[in-house]
Formats: C-alpha cells, sequence, structure tokens
C-alpha cells in the first residue's frame, strides 16, 4: 500500500518530470534564498480613506523618493527628484498636466525613459528575473527587458537601444512607454503589504479601497475592529449590520455605501420618514463625501440616524439578555430611562437627556415592531447578497486572521487584554477559559464559523457582535462603547471609555517580551506591530513604545482624527535592514501635488545601526522555500529508489 509520501511524490512528478527539471529547479530556489528580502510595508486604519491610502501605495510610502534620492544623488537637483517621485507616482496626470513639465519634445522622452529605466533596474535588484517579469505589463514586457538588460557600453549593444527608443517613439508610445516605466516601479518598491486592520467606517470610499487590495499580488490583512462589523453584518448579525449602516449615517456617506454595494435602503428610509422628526442632535458629523446633497437629503438621513441608532440600541440589549455570559448588563441603557422626566440615571448620577427619540420603544423597550423586523431583514438580505460585498468579505476571509506571525514579528490590530498586574486577562466561555493567543483564536474560529454560517439566530455571529464591543474583546479594549451616552447625554465626562491595562502596560518592554513569548517569539529581532489608537502626535505622543519593541503605525489616516493626532497617519516599511517609520501628512490632491510640486512624505529611521542584512532564506517565505527544496530532494531520492 502506497503510503502518503508516496503519494505526494507521484504528484510532484507531474510537474517535475526529469531529473533536469528537478536540478533546475533546485539551483534556482537555492539562489532565491540567498537574496536579500523585499521591502514590507505595515499600513492601519484606513478608515474609508482611499485618496489618501492610493498616494501611500503609489509612492510607496516615501520608498520611490528615497530610492531616486540614493540613485541619483548629485545627478539630480532635490527639485527634480520631487519631480520625477510624483511622475513615478502619478504618470497619467503629471503627463497629462501643462505645466507640471514645461516642454515635452523627443529628447526629453528619451531623457526620462532612461532615467525609468535605471529606476526600475534599481529597484528590482533583489528580485530574480522571473518575478520581475511578472511585475512588467504584458504589451511592453519584451521591449522593457531588452532595454533594461541591455549594455550600452557596447557601440553595437548602444545603436540596438537607440533604434528600439527610435522606433516607440516614431510609433508615438512614449507616453504609454513611461507610464508603464512607472507603474512597474511602482509594483517592485513594494514586495508585500501588510493591513493591520481597520479598512472600513468613518470614510466614504472603503470598497474601492477592497477593490485596490483584492488586486493586491502579495497581501496579507490583520482584522480590525471595524472590519469585523462588517464579517459580523455578513455573518448575520443584525446588530453589527445596523451599526455599521448608524456609522454610515453620522459620518454622511451612507449614500455612498448603498451606491458601492449595490443596497435596497429603501424600506429604511420609508421607516424612518413615518417615525422619526428633525433633530439637530442627529445631524451627519461631518461631510466626508463628495456628493452634493440637497437640503431634503440631508433631512432624511437625520432621520435615518435617529431610527438606525434605536435600532441598534434595541438588538444590542436582545444579545446582551439572551447571552449573560457577556456581562454587559450596565449597557441596557433604555432601562435606566425616566421618560416622564427626559432624564436617565447613571450609578448615583442623574442626567437631562437631549434629543431625545424614544417614540417606538414598547412595553419592553428592547423589542422590535413587526415593521423594524421587516426592515432589519430586508436590509441583511440586500447586504448578504451582494455581489461586491459577497467579493470583498470572502477576500477578508482569505487573506485575514485575527493576528500573524511574519518574519518573526507580531502584527495585531487591537490589544492583548491583561488585567491592572500586566497579566492576561481570561474570557470565560461556558467551562472553557481563554486569554492571550488563545483569545484571539477563540474570536477568529466565532468569525470564520458566524461567516460561514450566516444565519440570523447563529451563536457565532453573536460573538462576532463581542468581539466588535465586548470588555474583553481583543479588538475593542475599552470598558464601554459610550455611543448612547455621546448622543443623548451632554456631560462629556459619561463618554470616556476606560482603555484596557494593555495601553499602559505596552510601553514595558518585559510586558512586549511576555506577549511575543506567547506567540512563540524569542528572537531579540522581533518586534509588535499594532494599530487600532491614534497616536497623539500633538501631544507628544510617540508610535515607539516598550523601548522599541512596539510600533503603533495608527497616527490618524481618518479625516475624523487628524484635528487630535496633528498628522495624516503613521506607515511602517521593512527592507532587508530593519524598520523606517513613515509619517504622512494630510492628502488633500493630486491637483494640490501637482502644484506644489513635491510630496511631504517623510521617512524616519527607528534603528540606530545597521544590522546584519536579512536575506529570503531567514523570512516565512523562506521557510515555504525550505519545505520545496526539501521535497524536491526527497523526489530525487524517491526516483533513484
Amino acid at each position: 500500500m502506497q503510503s502518503t509520501r508516496e503519494k505526494y511524490y507521484q504528484m510532484l512528478e507531474k510537474e517535475f518530470n526529469t531529473k533536469e527539471a528537478i536540478l533546475t529547479e533546485l539551483i534556482n530556489l537555492e539562489a532565491i534564498m540567498h537574496l536579500p528580502k523585499g521591502t514590507e510595508l505595515y499600513i492601519s486604519d484606513i478608515h474609508g480613506e482611499y485618496d489618501a491610502f492610493n498616494h501611500i501605495l503609489r509612492t510607496g510610502a516615501g520608498n520611490i523618493k528615497e530610492k531616486i534620492s540614493g540613485l541619483f544623488q548629485d545627478r539630480l537637483t532635490s527639485h527634480e527628484k520631487d519631480k520625477l517621485t510624483l511622475l513615478v507616482a502619478y504618470p497619467r496626470e503629471t503627463l497629462a498636466s501643462k505645466t507640471f513639465f514645461d516642454h515635452k519634445d523627443c529628447s526629453w522622452y528619451r531623457k526620462k525613459i532612461r532615467q525609468l529605466l535605471e529606476l526600475l533596474s534599481y529597484s528590482s535588484t533583489k528580485y530574480t528575473r522571473s518575478k520581475v517579469r511578472k511585475a512588467l505589463p504584458k504589451q511592453y514586457a519584451y521591449i522593457i527587458e531588452e532595454l533594461m538588460y541591455t549594455d550600452t557600453n557596447y557601440q553595437d549593444k548602444a545603436d540596438y537601444f537607440d533604434q528600439i527608443m527610435s522606433h516607440l517613439l516614431e510609433l508615438d508610445q512614449g507616453e504609454p512607454f513611461i507610464i508603464a516605466l512607472c507603474y512597474s516601479i511602482q509594483r517592485l518598491v513594494l514586495d508585500h503589504l501588510h493591513v493591520v486592520g481597520d479598512i472600513y467606517d468613518r470614510g466614504p470610499a472603503a470598497d474601492k479601497i477592497m477593490d485596490r487590495l483584492c488586486q493586491q499580488p502579495s497581501i496579507d490583512v490583520q482584522w480590525g475592529n471595524h472590519d469585523i462589523l462588517w464579517m459580523g453584518a455578513y455573518g448575520g448579525s443584525r446588530a453589527c449590520l445596523i451599526t455599521l449602516l448608524r456609522i454610515a449615517a453620522r459620518y454622511n456617506y451612507l449614500y455612498e455605501i448603498e451606491q458601492a454595494y449595490a443596497l435596497n435602503l429603501r424600506p429604511l428610509f420609508m421607516y424612518a420618514e413615518e417615525h422619526y422628526e428633525k433633530n439637530p442632535v442627529f445631524t451627519p458629523k461631518e461631510k466626508n463625501c463628495s456628493a452634493d446633497y440637497s437640503i431634503e437629503s440631508l433631512d432624511t438621513l437625520e432621520k435615518v440616524h435617529q431610527a438606525l441608532s434605536i435600532l441598534q440600541f434595541k438588538l444590542e440589549g436582545q444579545l446582551i439578555k439572551r447571552h449573560p455570559e457577556f456581562e454587559m448588563e450596565d449597557r441596557l441603557m433604555f432601562d435606566r430611562i425616566n421618560f416622564k422626566s427626559n432624564t436617565i440615571k447613571l450609578g448615583k448620577n442623574t442626567y437631562p437627556l437631549q434629543g431625545s427619540c424614544f417614540q417606538t420603544l414598547q412595553k419592553d423597550p428592547y423589542a422590535l415592531t413587526q415593521q423594524e423586523y421587516y426592515v432589519v431583514d430586508m436590509l441583511m438580505a440586500s447586504f448578504q447578497m451582494s455581489a461586491k460585498m459577497q467579493e470583498h468579505m470572502n477576500f477578508l476571509l482569505d487573506k485575514g486572521s485575527m493576528y500573524l506571525v511574519y518574519n518573526q514579528h507580531l502584527l495585531f490590530h487591537g490589544c492583548i487584554p491583561l488585567d491592572e498586574k500586566g497579566n492576561f486577562l481570561p474570557l470565560k466561555v461556558g467551562k472553557d477559559v481563554y486569554e492571550g493567543k488563545g483569545l484571539l483564536e477563540f474570536f477568529e474560529n466565532q468569525i470564520r464559523l458566524g461567516c460561514n454560517d450566516q444565519s440570523t439566530d447563529n451563536p457565532h455571529a453573536d460573538w462576532i457582535w463581542y468581539c466588535w464591543t465586548g470588555k474583553i474583546s481583543p479588538q475593542f479594549g475599552k470598558s464601554a462603547m459610550t455611543t448612547f451616552e455621546r448622543y443623548f447625554i451632554e456631560d462629556k465626562k459619561t463618554h470616556v471609555e476606560v482603555k484596557n491595562s494593555y495601553y499602559s502596560f505596552r510601553d514595558k518592554k518585559e510586558i512586549c517580551e511576555m506577549i511575543l513569548e506567547e506567540f512563540g517569539l524569542y528572537s531579540p529581532a522581533s518586534r509588535i506591530i499594532n494599530g487600532h489608537t491614534p497616536v497623539k502626535v500633538k501631544g507628544g505622543e510617540s508610535p515607539i513604545k516598550g523601548e522599541g519593541m512596539l510600533f503603533v503605525i495608527d497616527g490618524g489616516l481618518s479625516k475624523a482624527y487628524q484635528k487630535t493626532t496633528g498628522i495624516a497617519g503613521y506607515s511602517l516599511l521593512n527592507n532587508s535592514y530593519g524598520f523606517q517609520l513613515v509619517t504622512h501628512e494630510p492628502f488633500t490632491s493630486v491637483e494640490n501635488l501637482l502644484e506644489k510640486q513635491s510630496d511631504q512624505t517623510s521617512l524616519k529611521k527607528v534603528i540606530d545601526q545597521e544590522l546584519t542584512r536579512i536575506l529570503i532564506k531567514d523570512t516565512t517565505v523562506g521557510l515555504s522555500i525550505e519545505e520545496q527544496i526539501e521535497n524536491l530532494t526527497g523526489l530525487l531520492q524517491y526516483q533513484k529508489n
């Protein structure tokens, strides 16, 4: 009887059917192992801000500018380097501009193509020819390769090079060829993208971000609390669905997601018009979207905002009552209201309520009316049946996880819940207890089970909602989500959300080491990459914690945070020499960049001294290649026998 190993070798033999084919692949893989590792980009908390996110990818988070500076040094002025950076990042826009480049004649095209070929070659030194070829546009791949690898020091080769250039320009292919070169450079300056959570909510264009991520050749995602909210809705949680729609109404992009995902919001709008009036407390928080709404549309949105808020608090109350193990009875806010005096009692204090809109509450304030159930279930069916939604949620399930260990670093979005003494905080679920790594794995399992089930009464979807807002959730990491208080109580003392002890303990090196060890990481070079909490740069806060053991890369890409943070986000680059922290200025528009003719992205080296260069054999990808080498070596031995 054949062993599993023998069956595997027989399958492998179909791909490598000769000894020469096996040896060729072994030589290739061994050579790849000794190349320097590619550059990784870590980014978090994108929050629907597509234009800013797109700019970061186009500029390689400042990596393109750094490569241009390193390659051309004294050959180009600072202004010329800035213009070349913007050409690479926005080739169509810069070439179409009548003012960005003064005069584009044949000589100009030759010069720019030569510069871009040199930059492309410089950017591809870490890769095999095969990998570079895959990054090139098909229509120009052969020509680009010929020009890249032609040694013009020899006269015959120089003539050959010039002939190709001449024919390109004679056929009016100068601009399309430059555009193709620029996009190839963009792709090669970043080898792998890590999205450390929160693609969704607050900004209007998460769907565009997801479309862009789906096209990335090498990517992983660590789910953020806002991503999990959408996954919870997809998994059948009514509370998650109504919450994400409420956030969209509050930040004024409900119409955008209706259009992007082909959602049917008509039943919701009709219900809101019937039961709610104008209420300034529920005026959308800010204008994040480009659409020019009429006064009538904004009035309707105000009513819809109220309807979604009350539906959310009703559905959350049902969940809390259904799951006493959540220990969230303190969030049953309707139980604390005196409707006659329009006040609420929290602890020993009584507060007046503003913007009250409780007219749809019944004897059981958390029960939905028949009409409300109809509205919610229609919304759920529309959400789950959206083709684009299915594509995006399946992408998150395929590429995503609660945490990731990659190249000996630990990536997660929120926190590892700790108690006041710095120990892992346990969550009790029946007879089982989860903490540390096990807590994240528990929630990942619930998310996958919930999204697989997709029914509105599946218990896994309830746990996804808890992961969004629960006290011992690694994604939320606070004592309570005070949404009700922020709407209805003016006193801001009631709005405070107390952070989990993790957020003070992560400043300590020994706590960071304890967390790394929990995930099996003992290397002194290992680091934690964290998002979720905006770094208040204006207040002097540093994104580097735990004596350099932990990086927080949520610096406020979302416009909603930028008044507090003072910047427009951090990202993190990791090349074969170590980490670089990137600071981003608020992104306004491409037109603004072209007018200024410079990009203000700044790179700050995190490492103080040059480390031993990391090769692919030292990485997570290297482990996979090593396994392939072992299998091919085994196949050779199997064939001999």
